[in-house]
């Protein structure tokens, strides 16, 4: 696993993406094992994002065992982390391609920090839910307002590492929003979490 300092380099550099300064890849370790060690970028992510199970947890959940309780809580795991990384893997069979072979370990490694930065950044939403009841509407804008930042610096930074042009940089950022997406909405599905 990465240590703290790297872990904050790394976090500085996909802040330099989303500040569209194509840069910040340079503080990326795009090694073999610094592809790989990008995963880590979930456990990083975990604690915020638990902060937000337990939120749905408590509002879908009501008043039931433990068992049924920590049942959710893995299925909103699998989900979770599932939408993290099936459209990497299906980026991965498409990348040549689209003509982003060159860039896709480089679009990998800073997504999946972007993403453990992200985590963060949307958990006071999290965190107020826990406290505020579902529909409370201060709650809901804060999360709006997040999610919204957050859609937009993830372009940012998709098309400052694809370093080839905005009309590339924006179609690799759809296609992967449509893929999440997607992919959020089958395993939901596939878990039985409709809500």
């Amino acid at each position: 696993m990465p240590t703290g300092v790297e872990i904050q380099q790394y976090m500085a550099g996909v802040w330099r993406l989303m500040m569209g300064r194509p840069d910040g890849v340079r503080w990326l370790d795009l090694s073999a094992d610094g592809f790989w060690n990008s995963f880590f970028a979930i456990l990083v992510a975990i604690p915020p994002l638990m902060v937000g199970w337990v939120g749905v947890a408590n509002d879908v959940a009501g008043d039931v065992s433990a068992g049924v309780r920590f049942a959710l809580l893995v299925r909103l795991f699998l989900v979770d982390v599932g939408a993290w990384l099936i459209p990497l893997a299906m980026l991965a069979a498409v990348a040549g391609p689209a003509g982003i072979s060159d860039r896709f370990v480089h679009y990998v490694v800073a997504t999946n920090w972007a993403s453990a930065f992200f985590a963060w950044l949307l958990a006071p939403a999290a965190i107020m839910r826990l406290f505020f009841p579902v529909g409370d509407g201060i709650v809901d804008i804060l999360a709006l307002v997040l999610f919204l930042a957050t859609l937009f610096l993830s372009w940012r930074l998709t098309t400052a590492v694809i370093d080839k042009g905005p009309a590339l940089g924006s179609a690799v950022f759809f296609a992967m929003l449509a893929a999440s997406v997607a992919t959020l909405v089958a395993l939901q599905s596939l878990l039985g979490l409709t809500f």
